[in-house]
Protein backbone atom coordinates (compact mmCIF):
# COMPACT_ATOMS: atom_id res chain seq x y z
CA UNK A 1 0.00 0.00 0.00
CA UNK A 2 1.29 3.46 -0.90
CA UNK A 3 2.03 5.82 1.98
CA UNK A 4 1.16 8.94 -0.03
CA UNK A 5 0.22 10.06 -3.52
CA UNK A 6 3.92 10.68 -4.15
CA UNK A 7 4.49 6.92 -4.06
CA UNK A 8 2.05 6.48 -6.94
CA UNK A 9 4.15 8.43 -9.45
CA UNK A 10 5.62 6.34 -12.26
CA UNK A 11 5.36 2.63 -12.92
CA UNK A 12 2.91 3.47 -15.69
CA UNK A 13 1.79 0.63 -17.97
CA UNK A 14 2.78 -0.10 -21.54
CA UNK A 15 0.11 -1.49 -23.85
CA UNK A 16 0.35 -2.85 -27.38
CA UNK A 17 -1.96 -1.15 -29.89
CA UNK A 18 -2.73 -4.10 -32.11
CA UNK A 19 -5.66 -2.61 -33.98
CA UNK A 20 -3.65 0.44 -35.08
CA UNK A 21 -0.61 -1.37 -36.46
CA UNK A 22 -0.43 -0.81 -40.23
CA UNK A 23 0.93 -4.34 -40.86
CA UNK A 24 2.01 -7.42 -38.97
CA UNK A 25 5.74 -6.65 -39.01
CA UNK A 26 5.15 -3.31 -37.25
CA UNK A 27 4.31 -3.46 -33.55
CA UNK A 28 3.06 -0.32 -31.81
CA UNK A 29 3.22 0.21 -28.06
CA UNK A 30 2.10 3.10 -25.86
CA UNK A 31 3.31 4.09 -22.40
CA UNK A 32 0.30 5.59 -20.62
CA UNK A 33 1.57 8.51 -18.55
CA UNK A 34 -1.98 9.68 -17.94
CA UNK A 35 -2.11 7.11 -15.15
CA UNK A 36 0.08 9.24 -12.91
CA UNK A 37 -1.77 10.83 -9.96
CA UNK A 38 -2.50 14.21 -11.58
CA UNK A 39 -3.07 12.64 -14.98
CA UNK A 40 0.18 13.39 -16.79
CA UNK A 41 3.89 12.70 -17.12
CA UNK A 42 4.58 16.04 -15.44
CA UNK A 43 4.16 14.41 -12.03
CA UNK A 44 7.52 12.80 -12.65
CA UNK A 45 9.52 15.97 -13.24
CA UNK A 46 7.71 18.00 -10.59
CA UNK A 47 8.34 15.42 -7.86
CA UNK A 48 11.94 14.90 -8.98
CA UNK A 49 12.77 18.60 -9.31
CA UNK A 50 11.16 19.56 -6.01
CA UNK A 51 12.97 16.79 -4.15
CA UNK A 52 16.35 17.82 -5.57
CA UNK A 53 15.67 21.45 -4.72
CA UNK A 54 14.66 20.54 -1.16
CA UNK A 55 17.71 18.31 -0.75
CA UNK A 56 20.20 20.99 -1.82
CA UNK A 57 18.49 23.85 0.01
CA UNK A 58 17.21 25.81 -2.97
CA UNK A 59 13.61 25.17 -1.86
CA UNK A 60 12.87 26.04 1.76
CA UNK A 61 10.02 24.55 3.82
CA UNK A 62 6.79 26.39 3.08
CA UNK A 63 8.33 28.54 0.35
CA UNK A 64 6.05 29.57 -2.50
CA UNK A 65 6.67 27.86 -5.85
CA UNK A 66 6.01 29.62 -9.16
CA UNK A 67 6.06 28.25 -12.69
CA UNK A 68 5.01 29.08 -16.26
CA UNK A 69 2.81 26.37 -17.73
CA UNK A 70 0.17 25.62 -20.32
CA UNK A 71 -1.51 23.16 -18.01
CA UNK A 72 -0.08 19.79 -17.02
CA UNK A 73 2.95 21.00 -15.10
CA UNK A 74 0.80 23.48 -13.25
CA UNK A 75 -1.70 20.81 -12.26
CA UNK A 76 1.08 18.45 -11.13
CA UNK A 77 2.76 21.26 -9.21
CA UNK A 78 -0.48 22.32 -7.51
CA UNK A 79 -1.21 18.74 -6.47
CA UNK A 80 2.26 17.74 -5.32
CA UNK A 81 3.31 21.11 -3.96
CA UNK A 82 0.36 21.04 -1.59
CA UNK A 83 1.37 17.57 -0.39
CA UNK A 84 4.81 18.95 0.42
CA UNK A 85 3.47 22.07 2.14
CA UNK A 86 4.17 24.71 -0.52
CA UNK A 87 1.76 27.33 -1.89
CA UNK A 88 1.80 27.36 -5.70
CA UNK A 89 1.39 30.17 -8.23
CA UNK A 90 1.16 29.39 -11.95
CA UNK A 91 1.42 31.71 -14.93
CA UNK A 92 -0.67 30.48 -17.85
CA UNK A 93 -1.53 31.80 -21.33
CA UNK A 94 -5.13 33.02 -21.45
CA UNK A 95 -6.06 30.42 -24.08
CA UNK A 96 -5.51 27.50 -21.67
CA UNK A 97 -8.29 24.93 -21.82
CA UNK A 98 -11.14 25.70 -19.44
CA UNK A 99 -10.91 22.34 -17.72
CA UNK A 100 -7.21 22.94 -17.06
CA UNK A 101 -7.97 26.24 -15.38
CA UNK A 102 -10.79 24.64 -13.41
CA UNK A 103 -8.44 21.91 -12.19
CA UNK A 104 -5.90 24.51 -11.09
CA UNK A 105 -8.60 26.36 -9.17
CA UNK A 106 -9.82 23.15 -7.54
CA UNK A 107 -6.26 22.51 -6.37
CA UNK A 108 -6.15 26.07 -4.96
CA UNK A 109 -3.27 27.24 -7.12
CA UNK A 110 -3.00 30.99 -7.57
CA UNK A 111 -3.36 31.73 -11.28
CA UNK A 112 -1.92 34.64 -13.25
CA UNK A 113 -2.84 34.89 -16.94
CA UNK A 114 -0.83 36.40 -19.77
CA UNK A 115 -1.97 37.07 -23.37
CA UNK A 116 -1.62 33.92 -25.46
CA UNK A 117 -0.59 36.06 -28.42
CA UNK A 118 2.70 36.75 -26.65
CA UNK A 119 3.51 33.03 -26.44
CA UNK A 120 4.85 30.92 -23.60
CA UNK A 121 7.95 33.14 -23.46
CA UNK A 122 5.80 35.86 -21.91
CA UNK A 123 4.57 33.45 -19.22
CA UNK A 124 8.17 32.41 -18.51
CA UNK A 125 9.26 36.05 -18.18
CA UNK A 126 6.40 36.82 -15.79
CA UNK A 127 7.16 33.73 -13.68
CA UNK A 128 10.81 34.75 -13.44
CA UNK A 129 9.83 38.25 -12.35
CA UNK A 130 7.45 36.89 -9.69
CA UNK A 131 10.21 34.63 -8.36
CA UNK A 132 12.56 37.61 -8.06
CA UNK A 133 9.95 39.93 -6.56
CA UNK A 134 8.45 37.51 -4.05
CA UNK A 135 11.53 35.39 -3.27
CA UNK A 136 9.61 32.39 -4.61
CA UNK A 137 11.18 29.20 -5.93
CA UNK A 138 11.05 28.98 -9.74
CA UNK A 139 10.63 25.40 -10.93
CA UNK A 140 11.96 26.28 -14.42
CA UNK A 141 10.87 23.22 -16.40
CA UNK A 142 12.02 24.86 -19.65
CA UNK A 143 15.57 25.61 -18.54
CA UNK A 144 16.52 23.23 -15.74
CA UNK A 145 18.71 20.24 -16.55
CA UNK A 146 16.79 18.39 -13.82
CA UNK A 147 13.93 17.98 -16.31
CA UNK A 148 15.75 15.69 -18.78
CA UNK A 149 17.78 14.20 -15.92
CA UNK A 150 14.55 12.98 -14.32
CA UNK A 151 13.59 11.08 -17.46
CA UNK A 152 17.14 9.79 -17.98
CA UNK A 153 17.35 8.42 -14.44
CA UNK A 154 13.77 7.22 -13.91
CA UNK A 155 11.41 7.11 -16.90
CA UNK A 156 13.86 5.60 -19.38
CA UNK A 157 15.01 2.70 -17.15
CA UNK A 158 11.37 1.97 -16.37
CA UNK A 159 10.55 1.86 -20.07
CA UNK A 160 13.53 -0.37 -20.83
CA UNK A 161 12.46 -2.80 -18.13
CA UNK A 162 9.09 -3.07 -19.87
CA UNK A 163 10.34 -3.08 -23.47
CA UNK A 164 14.07 -3.87 -23.58
CA UNK A 165 14.08 -4.45 -27.33
CA UNK A 166 12.65 -1.47 -29.20
CA UNK A 167 13.52 0.22 -32.48
CA UNK A 168 11.97 3.67 -32.22
CA UNK A 169 10.71 6.04 -29.54
CA UNK A 170 8.13 8.72 -30.35
CA UNK A 171 6.99 11.55 -28.07
CA UNK A 172 5.60 15.05 -28.31
CA UNK A 173 7.84 18.12 -28.38
CA UNK A 174 7.21 20.40 -25.41
CA UNK A 175 10.01 21.46 -23.10
CA UNK A 176 12.25 18.87 -24.73
CA UNK A 177 12.90 17.12 -21.42
CA UNK A 178 11.18 13.87 -22.30
CA UNK A 179 12.84 13.50 -25.69
CA UNK A 180 16.28 14.47 -24.40
CA UNK A 181 16.27 12.39 -21.23
CA UNK A 182 14.64 9.22 -22.51
CA UNK A 183 16.26 9.46 -25.93
CA UNK A 184 19.77 9.75 -24.51
CA UNK A 185 19.31 6.73 -22.25
CA UNK A 186 17.82 4.61 -25.04
CA UNK A 187 20.65 5.46 -27.43
CA UNK A 188 23.26 4.64 -24.80
CA UNK A 189 21.79 1.16 -24.58
CA UNK A 190 21.25 0.80 -28.33
CA UNK A 191 22.66 3.47 -30.68
CA UNK A 192 20.39 2.19 -33.46
CA UNK A 193 17.22 3.32 -31.65
CA UNK A 194 15.54 6.22 -33.43
CA UNK A 195 14.13 9.15 -31.48
CA UNK A 196 11.26 10.95 -33.20
CA UNK A 197 9.25 13.93 -31.98
CA UNK A 198 5.83 15.17 -33.01
CA UNK A 199 5.63 18.95 -33.29
CA UNK A 200 2.47 21.02 -33.87
CA UNK A 201 2.16 23.12 -36.99
CA UNK A 202 2.73 26.83 -36.22
CA UNK A 203 -0.47 28.36 -34.95
CA UNK A 204 -2.06 25.03 -34.06
CA UNK A 205 -2.85 24.78 -30.35
CA UNK A 206 -2.01 21.30 -29.08
CA UNK A 207 -1.84 21.23 -25.29
CA UNK A 208 1.69 20.87 -23.94
CA UNK A 209 3.41 20.93 -27.33
CA UNK A 210 5.64 23.59 -28.93
CA UNK A 211 6.25 24.66 -32.50
CA UNK A 212 9.92 25.53 -32.89
CA UNK A 213 9.00 27.71 -35.87
CA UNK A 214 7.28 30.09 -33.46
CA UNK A 215 10.57 30.72 -31.66
CA UNK A 216 11.51 30.27 -28.00
CA UNK A 217 13.45 27.03 -28.35
CA UNK A 218 13.78 25.55 -24.84
CA UNK A 219 17.39 25.71 -23.56
CA UNK A 220 17.33 22.02 -22.63
CA UNK A 221 16.45 20.94 -26.19
CA UNK A 222 19.35 19.70 -28.32
CA UNK A 223 18.16 18.87 -31.83
CA UNK A 224 21.24 16.69 -32.35
CA UNK A 225 19.61 14.12 -30.08
CA UNK A 226 16.70 13.65 -32.47
CA UNK A 227 16.48 11.53 -35.60
CA UNK A 228 13.30 13.04 -37.03
CA UNK A 229 10.73 15.72 -36.41
CA UNK A 230 7.21 15.29 -37.75
CA UNK A 231 4.98 18.35 -37.93
CA UNK A 232 1.33 17.52 -37.25
CA UNK A 233 -1.84 19.53 -37.82
CA UNK A 234 -4.48 19.89 -35.14
CA UNK A 235 -6.92 17.99 -37.33
CA UNK A 236 -4.71 14.91 -37.54
CA UNK A 237 -4.01 15.05 -33.81
CA UNK A 238 -7.75 15.25 -33.10
CA UNK A 239 -8.40 12.35 -35.43
CA UNK A 240 -5.69 10.38 -33.63
CA UNK A 241 -7.22 10.76 -30.18
CA UNK A 242 -10.61 9.70 -31.50
CA UNK A 243 -9.06 6.60 -33.08
CA UNK A 244 -7.32 5.75 -29.82
CA UNK A 245 -10.61 5.91 -27.96
CA UNK A 246 -12.68 4.12 -30.58
CA UNK A 247 -10.27 1.33 -31.49
CA UNK A 248 -8.16 0.84 -28.36
CA UNK A 249 -10.33 2.23 -25.54
CA UNK A 250 -7.68 4.77 -24.53
CA UNK A 251 -8.87 8.23 -23.46
CA UNK A 252 -5.75 10.22 -24.30
CA UNK A 253 -4.71 13.85 -24.40
CA UNK A 254 -4.37 15.86 -27.58
CA UNK A 255 -0.61 15.44 -27.86
CA UNK A 256 -1.10 11.66 -27.89
CA UNK A 257 -3.05 11.96 -31.13
CA UNK A 258 -0.12 13.82 -32.65
CA UNK A 259 2.32 11.21 -31.34
CA UNK A 260 0.23 8.42 -32.85
CA UNK A 261 0.20 10.20 -36.20
CA UNK A 262 3.99 10.67 -36.08
CA UNK A 263 4.53 7.00 -35.20
CA UNK A 264 2.40 5.88 -38.14
CA UNK A 265 4.37 8.20 -40.43
CA UNK A 266 7.60 6.64 -39.18
CA UNK A 267 6.16 3.17 -39.71
CA UNK A 268 5.78 3.99 -43.41
CA UNK A 269 9.57 4.29 -43.67
CA UNK A 270 10.50 0.94 -42.16
CA UNK A 271 9.73 -2.65 -43.06
CA UNK A 272 9.49 -3.97 -39.51
CA UNK A 273 10.10 -2.85 -35.98
CA UNK A 274 8.84 -2.14 -32.49
CA UNK A 275 7.77 1.47 -32.02
CA UNK A 276 6.96 2.77 -28.54
CA UNK A 277 4.99 5.98 -28.11
CA UNK A 278 4.78 8.06 -24.98
CA UNK A 279 1.26 9.33 -24.32
CA UNK A 280 1.90 12.25 -22.00
CA UNK A 281 -1.53 12.68 -20.43
CA UNK A 282 -5.08 11.43 -20.24
CA UNK A 283 -8.01 12.96 -22.10
CA UNK A 284 -10.32 14.06 -19.29
CA UNK A 285 -9.19 17.70 -19.58
CA UNK A 286 -10.10 17.83 -23.26
CA UNK A 287 -13.61 16.38 -23.40
CA UNK A 288 -14.95 19.85 -24.22
CA UNK A 289 -12.37 20.42 -26.97
CA UNK A 290 -13.02 19.90 -30.71
CA UNK A 291 -11.05 16.64 -30.52
CA UNK A 292 -13.85 14.89 -28.67
CA UNK A 293 -16.79 16.73 -30.22
CA UNK A 294 -18.98 15.35 -33.00
CA UNK A 295 -17.91 18.22 -35.27
CA UNK A 296 -15.76 16.83 -38.08
CA UNK A 297 -15.38 20.13 -39.96
CA UNK A 298 -11.63 20.14 -39.33
CA UNK A 299 -11.02 16.84 -41.07
CA UNK A 300 -11.00 18.33 -44.58
CA UNK A 301 -7.76 20.11 -43.68
CA UNK A 302 -6.23 17.05 -42.05
CA UNK A 303 -3.43 16.53 -44.54
CA UNK A 304 -2.89 20.16 -45.53
CA UNK A 305 -0.14 21.14 -43.12
CA UNK A 306 1.70 17.98 -42.20
CA UNK A 307 5.30 17.56 -43.19
CA UNK A 308 8.20 15.39 -42.17
CA UNK A 309 11.66 16.75 -41.49
CA UNK A 310 14.44 14.17 -41.35
CA UNK A 311 17.95 14.65 -39.99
Amino acid sequence: MAKSVLDLIGKTPVVELRSLSPRRAIRLFAKLEGQNPSGSIKDRIVAYMLQRARDDGRLRPGQEIVEATTGNTGIALALLGRQLGHPVKVVVPDNAFGDVVQALKALEAEIESVPATLGIKSAIDVAQEIARRDAAFLLDQFGSSDNPRCHYETTAPELLSQLPDLDAFVCGLGTGGTAMGIGRRLKEQNPAVKVIVAEPHPGHNLQGMRSLAEGNIPPILDLRGLDAKIVVSSANAFRGVRELLRREGILAGLSSGAVLYAALKWAQRIERGRIVMLFADSGWKYLNSPAYSLDRSLEDEAHTFDEVLWW
